[in-house]
């Protein structure tokens, strides 16, 4: 394989891996939005009384929903939430790492191809 290939496989890896993490870290973003939502739902419920009515949008109707099942449903969300982010960081981390050998994969071939002219 020549050198030149070589080089443009390597680089092309590179980008690819930027492209995969760029995808990753906009996943984070999304995730760390739904969880400060979801935060914020479950502070407004700890204010309810047993008197309050919580209703759940089902399509375009507001339907109620009794307080326990609303509470546990976004206890629930929160706990997904949390190991999506967990998940995404590992790959995240992953990502990085193989971003960074491919990186200097890339700057030894140049770096050869410089010493080879």
């Amino acid at each position: 394989m020549s050198l030149e290939f070589r080089f443009q496989s390597v680089s092309t890896e590179y980008q690819k891996i930027q492209t995969e993490l760029a995808s990753l870290v906009e996943n984070r973003t999304r995730l760390d939005a739904q969880l400060s939502e979801n935060e914020m739902v479950k502070k407004e419920f700890a204010q309810l009384t047993p008197s309050n009515v919580v209703y759940k949008l089902v399509g375009p109707v507001l339907v109620p929903q009794e307080q326990n099942e609303a509470k546990t449903n976004v206890e629930t969300r929160l706990e997904f939430i949390k190991s999506e982010i967990k998940r995404v960081d590992g790959q995240i981390n992953d990502g990085e790492e193989r971003s960074e050998k491919k990186k200097n994969e890339v700057l030894s071939l140049a770096r050869f191809s410089q010493r080879q002219v």
